[in-house]
């Protein structure tokens, strides 16, 4: 039988609906990020760079991207005979076909495939942060504390605690109580949802709670074996990690990319982030472009001005053209004169010439306020924006647009387009 020390299952079935129109038609961990990445390169590159050498993707909400750019895991070494990459989606069984209905429950439908590797450790990990941690250290802190769980944490804000849930722990960093998104929080120690359990407990409490509705890692298993009197650690980290949930949070993290001193890097030789690569040819910036503090991916011609922006690749910004304070990801077209500002713009999109995004004052979102309460323009993929038009803050457009769709030539702050098949 083969034997794996620590094997880890990567969730990444997520909707991410709060990331709005950018996940209409991706799921939340295959959504560009840094200009060539994308967001599960991050625990990915985690995993190898960790010698964990045994992932399992377990997709679902619209998994052909994210199929498609992991492939067999050659960028991340995890082309392998014995382990490697394999992407698990949910299937049918015998007595019935299941979708995932939480993050436990998703685990526990993946049993036989774990139990193929007779593991010591299990490492759950969640598909869209970005951080970089080595798990393997980790893993000692496990087994020195000769832990059933740990779990690994860092403090927060007291004010956003009731986001998270939130870890009060003895001298020792054992866990005396859990609460999951408490509306009074009593700690600030927040979850970060990477678990490493000991197999047998694992095991123990999936099959458990196998008829538990939405069984769930935070709310169900972790208070079934406190209950029980299991040896639960924090583990506690205090390197970047970023939960990309929001579009604000989103934005943040890639501006962050670009600061002078960057709080999280991506030249580091030691801890590299690996991510499937196109070939395609290099960055051409043209002879009166303007580039400030930028990245911009390979592939992409530059013929306008663009500061403090994430360029992805094989993106064209054209002649006269300002991209500012934006994100604009690969193979989308920006047109002549345009006047782009502090916008998330998709892939493959068309922005006509004289365009201007991201003007006016700001004002609530008329779809969704939970979603769009930033004063970003939001941009689906495969748009089109036609030539002239203005387009102001905390908006939201999917799909191919024409003039009618724009009164006056304007969508207002806080208004949106979603074409037909472009609901978020």
């Amino acid at each position: 039988m083969v034997k794996k020390e620590m094997i880890a299952m990567l969730l990444a079935g997520g909707q991410g609906s709060r990331l709005g129109v950018l996940t209409q038609k991706v799921a939340k961990p295959a959504v560009s990020f840094g200009g060539k990445y994308r967001i599960i390169d991050f625990p990915l590159s985690n995993c190898i760079n960790s010698g964990v050498d045994t992932v399992g993707v377990l997709t679902q909400y619209q998994p052909l991207r994210l199929n498609a750019h992991i492939g067999i895991g050659i960028p991340w070494d995890l082309d392998r005979n014995v382990g490697g990459v394999t992407i698990l989606p949910p299937y049918e069984k015998s007595k019935g076909s299941d979708w995932y209905t939480g993050t436990a429950n998703a685990i526990y439908q993946n049993l036989e495939y774990m139990e193929s590797y007779n593991p010591e450790y299990v490492l759950i990990l969640s598909g869209d942060h970005i951080y970089k941690m080595d798990y393997e250290v980790m893993l000692e802190y496990h087994k020195a504390n000769n832990a059933d769980i740990t779990i690994a944490a860092m403090p927060v804000p007291l004010e956003e605690a009731s986001r998270f849930g939130i870890l009060i722990a003895d001298d020792t960093n054992r866990i005396t109580e859990f609460e999951e998104k408490p509306a009074n929080p009593r700690s600030n120690l927040a979850s970060m949802g990477i678990y490493i359990f000991s197999w047998p407990v694992l095991k123990e409490a999936l099959v458990s709670l196998s008829e538990e509705p939405g069984c769930d890692f935070g709310k169900h298993v972790i208070p079934y074996c406190h209950e029980r009197g299991k040896r639960i650690f924090a583990y506690e980290y205090n390197g970047y990690w970023k939960d990309v949930g929001t579009l604000g949070s989103y934005w943040e993290a890639n501006m962050e990319l670009i600061d002078i001193i960057p709080e999280f890097n991506l030249y580091e030789e030691y801890w590299k982030i690996y991510t499937k690569s196109d070939r395609i040819p290099p960055q051409y910036i043209a002879p009166g472009a303007s580039v400030h503090r930028c990245i911009i991916g390979e592939g992409s011609e530059i013929y306008g001005e663009t500061v403090n922006s994430v360029i992805g690749s094989g993106v064209i910004i054209e002649k006269g053209a300002v991209v500012r304070d934006s994100i604009v990801m690969q193979d989308t077209v920006i047109g002549a004169d345009a006047k782009i500002e502090k916008a998330i713009i998709a892939e493959n999109v068309k922005v006509g010439a004289g365009v201007r995004i991201g003007f006016a004052d700001y004002a609530p979102s008329k779809y969704d306020p939970k979603v769009y309460q930033f004063d970003l323009a939001t941009i689906g993929e495969h748009s089109v924006i036609p030539d002239g038009v203005e387009i102001g803050k905390n908006t939201a457009i999917s799909g191919v647009t024409v003039p009618e769709d724009y009164p006056d030539g304007k969508l207002e702050s806080g208004g949106y387009i979603v074409k037909a098949g472009g609901a978020a």
